[in-house]
């Protein structure tokens, strides 16, 4: 456990705690940084308006990103669960091809999808005049899919999706058929089961999947960046403008750690209900 252990404290606990102490501190210069202990950099962002408001917009684009991979993973997974043999390989390796893509690349993709005259525009153009619509609405009016909190939320699902799809494939897979051939000989119907049998069963890999996909989706900041520009700003990307453009270390580091507080009180949480549960069942 020696090597596991000293890197993990080099590379990982050593700078977070560099960071924390950094989030206590003021600069006293454009290159310097002093740790006074003061909690002013934690007020500042908690009484600021706009920063509550850019908080708070992250966490509900989050959850609602988060909300879409789940109901768009779910039957994913299920279809490759049951696939045949010879077809799983297959569909897991096209669920993980885009990770083969530098995720830069698949950001600028999606910008050629949802701009004015993008892909999907031009997709939406062809089915409105191939139906004649414009003879009923007028001319077609291409849709402001880039620059917004949709672009955002299509991009984070997008760019999530797999971290979910694999923790829910790994509980399905592991689900005993026969339980919900029971339930059905049993009289009870496909959504019954299906909310009774299937969903408690495979509820480990609908946590993880969320647990993977909603913290690292509530710190992005190149995504909303690249896609959401200065009309969908997320809490990742102010944190990256105090660390760089602004030269404000401690305050970034606040707006950092505030973001851990808020993870680790979620994860503290369901890990006291899951400890309740468990007690319950014994």
């Amino acid at each position: 456990m020696i090597p596991g252990t000293a890197w993990l404290v080099l590379f990982f606990l050593a700078p977070l705690a560099i960071i924390w102490a950094i989030s206590f501190g003021e600069n006293t210069s454009l290159v310097k940084t002093e740790i006074t202990g003061t909690l002013d950099n934690y007020w500042r962002a908690l009484s600021d308006v706009v920063y509550l408001k850019i908080i708070w917009k992250s966490l509900w684009i989050s959850l609602l990103s988060t909300a879409l991979c789940l109901a768009i993973a779910y039957p994913i997974s299920f279809l490759i669960s049951f696939a045949k043999d010879k077809w799983k390989p297959l569909l897991l390796m096209i669920v993980i091809l885009p990770f083969w893509i530098n995720l830069l690349i698949r950001t600028y993709a999606l910008i050629a999808v949802f701009r004015t005259r993008g892909f999907a525009n031009f997709g939406l153009e062809w089915i409105y005049n191939t139906l004649q619509l414009d003879h009923l609405f007028g001319a077609f009016e291409p849709l402001p899919l880039l620059y917004n909190n949709f672009a955002v939320i299509a991009g984070l699902v997008y760019v999530f999706m797999p971290f979910m799809v694999l923790p829910l494939y790994a509980s399905i897979e592991r689900l005993d058929k026969s339980y919900l051939e029971a339930s059905l000989d049993l009289g009870a119907s496909q959504s019954r089961t299906f909310w009774s049998v299937t969903v408690p069963l495979t509820m480990p890999g609908i946590v993880s999947g969320l647990i993977l996909v909603f913290i690292p989706m509530l710190g992005s900041f190149l995504t909303p960046d690249l896609l959401g520009g200065t009309n969908a700003q997320m809490i990742g990307n102010v944190i990256e403008r105090q660390f760089k453009a602004a030269n404000d270390w401690p305050f970034g580091a606040a707006l950092s750690f505030l973001l851990m507080y808020v993870t680790f009180g979620a994860l503290a949480i369901r890990s006291v209900l899951s400890g309740r549960k468990s007690g319950m069942e014994v």
